[in-house]
């Protein structure tokens, strides 16, 4: 029988106690009142979870735009809940560990998914470095990639972690290959509640071979169950979930097809740099650099009388421009008019509060 939202599985524990649903009001009033900063936002996503209302309201991260509140239908968080528990094998009385803020749709699904899965659920403030002072093994968790970073160390006290809210780096790529965690980066947004689709990071030899391109990072996404992917005529992903949405979601992301239930992502559609006629995806340009950049940056296209736009690269930190240009000059990766053509360096980004970088209020520094 198909879960529904009003109950909660017999097997669901919260930090190695089983509740009743009015017992996890209880513990929900309790976090609101007594708990830390970070536990404020887990009860009163639990209230709202456990209230009469079929739907609930969620903020948006807004690293593409404006942040927004989207209204969710409940029973479609738990079709994605029951959809990732099915991609990823999970099953009743399996451990997951929280390490998300619970304030954006990443962390609250985690919570749904052990209510509607039947996961022991333990939860931990949503640092930098979750996994400092775990000593338990985790079925599960998920992670942004500055959290995995930061925990490679231990990394594989956690069988499959899913990654996700930013790319992740070819550096890191490079340091999980040798771990026997399962790791996955994920594909979704706040509207498509979390993930439609992922791509195994790591252990890419186990990958079947007519998956593969020519390096990693271009293995294709595939969809979760009941996700159909399509794109429009701009060449941007369309997504038909009918299961966590009532209508096909349109995207701004720019794909190449693989077939209905694969895609290649290439980068943001309203990223695009028109320079000199040459149309440049910054993302695509950002994957090879990050082979000879190690701090956090991104490219952008500023405005330029010859060329109606320049691409530049934006840096954090301490970093010597001159030193950089010289490495343009000796990597082969990038193609003529991917080198940049000038450099700024910035001491801090802005971010938006789960630390994605807002590149048009970042650009706005300059």
């Amino acid at each position: 029988m198909t879960p529904i939202y009003s109950e909660i599985h017999s097997k669901f524990k919260l930090n190695g106690n089983s509740f009743s649903r009015e017992d996890l009001k209880e513990v929900a009033y309790s976090l609101i009142k007594e708990g830390a900063h970070f536990e404020h936002s887990i009860g009163d996503f639990l209230l709202d979870w456990l209230n009469d209302s079929p739907e609930i309201s969620v903020r948006s991260s807004g690293s593409t735009g404006t942040p927004k509140n989207i209204t969710l239908e409940k029973r479609f968080m738990v079709n994605s809940a029951m959809s990732t528990g099915q991609f990823f094998g999970l099953e009743a009385g399996q451990s997951a560990l929280l390490c998300l803020p619970v304030d954006y749709i990443a962390g609250k699904m985690m919570l749904v998914r052990a209510m509607v899965l039947g996961l022991e659920l333990d939860y931990v403030a949503p640092t930098s470095n979750p996994l400092k002072g775990i000593r338990r093994t985790f079925n599960f968790s998920a992670m942004v990639p500055l959290q995995l970073e930061s925990s490679l160390d231990k990394i594989e006290r956690i069988k499959t972690l899913i990654v996700g809210g930013a790319t992740i780096s070819a550096l890191l790529r490079k340091q999980v290959q040798n771990k026997s965690t399962a790791i996955f980066e994920t594909y979704g947004m706040t509207e498509t509640i979390t993930h439609i689709a992922a791509r195994k990071v790591n252990d890419l030899q186990s990958v079947s071979a007519t998956d593969k391109s020519n390096v990693p990072e271009q293995y294709p996404f595939k969809t979760l169950p009941n996700i159909l992917v399509s794109k429009d005529s701009r060449g941007c992903l369309v997504i038909d979930c009918p299961k966590v949405s009532q209508q096909p979601v349109v995207t701004n992301d720019l794909v190449d097809m693989v077939s209905d239930t694969e895609f290649l992502w290439l980068g943001r559609y309203d990223n695009v740099i028109n320079s000199g006629g040459v149309k440049l995806i910054p993302e695509k340009i950002e994957a090879k650099l990050t082979e000879i950049i190690e701090c956090r940056f991104f490219v952008a296209g500023l405005p330029d009388k010859k060329l109606g736009q320049k691409l530049v690269l934006i840096v954090e930190g301490g970093v010597n421009s001159k030193e950089l240009f010289k490495k343009f000059k000796s990597f082969k990766n990038l193609e003529k008019f991917e080198v940049p053509k000038e450099i700024f360096v910035l001491p801090k980004f802005k971010e938006t509060e789960n630390g994605k970088i807002k590149r048009t209020a970042t650009i706005r520094l300059i």
